[in-house]
């Protein structure tokens, strides 16, 4: 597959030929369903667990008179009532990671970016070097030029364009991640995918490797 190569003025720069084994694969509902739900999950942090009253240690003896003490009538101080008590029907500890096979993994990758590519919705850029002026305002006229969707996802090489970065750090809709970082749930959620040179590079590398 072969695209036109933009460069951040909006200016022809050629054209890059993509791997049809990684950007031209037909996309499936229930591959990228599977891979998003598995990101999401393992998201979640786990659920601290609370101490219970047989997690507190306190004495168990009794700490008052049963009678004559002007008090209601206690026989332990790990009541929940008390300062340093166990907590009545606390939280339990809940972990929420799952597993997925890694060959399922790459094949949703494969189509989340094949998607994109098919439907138009692909923009490769020569790189995100801004020059001398990294500034958002300068950045913003930029993207106009570009014609992006009302959010964008940017995929850079290996590090990150750090004057890019600053400068599109205050726009809203506009992300930023390196090749390593690309998954399907960003890729998806994303009106518009942006890759430069250095990022298709190495996503090939990723899974020709």
């Amino acid at each position: 597959m072969k695209v036109k190569v933009q460069t951040l003025d909006a200016k022809a720069g050629g054209d890059v030929q993509l791997d049809d084994a990684i950007f031209g694969v037909e996309p499936r509902e229930d591959i990228l369903h599977r891979v998003v739900t598995w990101q999401l999950v393992n998201r979640r942090a786990p659920a601290r667990a609370t101490r219970e009253r047989s997690d507190v240690a306190r004495t168990g003896k009794k700490w008052g008179r049963q009678k004559g003490g002007g008090t209601a009538r206690h026989g332990d101080r790990k009541a929940p009532i008390f300062i340093g008590g166990g907590k009545a029907h606390g939280a339990r500890a809940r972990t929420f990671s799952s597993s997925l096979n890694k060959k399922v993994r790459a094949l949703g990758l494969k189509m989340a970016l094949s998607a994109k590519a098919m439907n138009g919705k692909l923009i490769v850029l020569d790189n995100l070097d801004m020059g001398g002026e990294a500034k958002t305002k300068a950045l913003s006229a930029k993207l106009d030029k570009l014609g992006l969707g009302k959010t964008s996802l940017f995929i850079d090489g290996e590090a990150l364009n750090v004057g890019f970065a600053q400068a599109s750090a205050n726009l809203k809709g506009v992300n930023l991640l390196p090749a390593v970082g690309a998954n399907v749930y960003d890729i998806l959620r994303h009106d518009t995918l942006v890759l430069t040179k250095a990022g298709i590079e190495k996503l090939e590398a990723r899974f020709n490797g």
